[in-house]
């Protein structure tokens, strides 16, 4: 019944590099995007946008404009 030896510095460096390493991967998700890639992200979410606002039904202002609902 022998049990595994620890070395807790090791391990303390090793937790640390994949801290590190998750963290690098989320910034390479979230920041290594081509210019090209984000300028047609943000070309398509304005397209996109554009195409909702079209379908839009402007609704009269509330007051003595409309007629009455009785």
């Amino acid at each position: 019944m022998s049990a595994d030896i620890v070395n807790l510095r090791q391990f303390r460096k090793d937790k640390a590099r994949l801290e590190k390493e998750k963290e690098a991967e989320q910034n390479r998700l979230t920041f290594g995007r081509a210019k090209a890639e984000k300028s047609l992200t943000n070309a398509r979410n304005e397209k996109a946008e554009k195409t909702l606002d079209q379908g839009r039904l402007d609704q009269p202002p509330r007051g003595d404009e409309g007629p009455p609902d009785h």
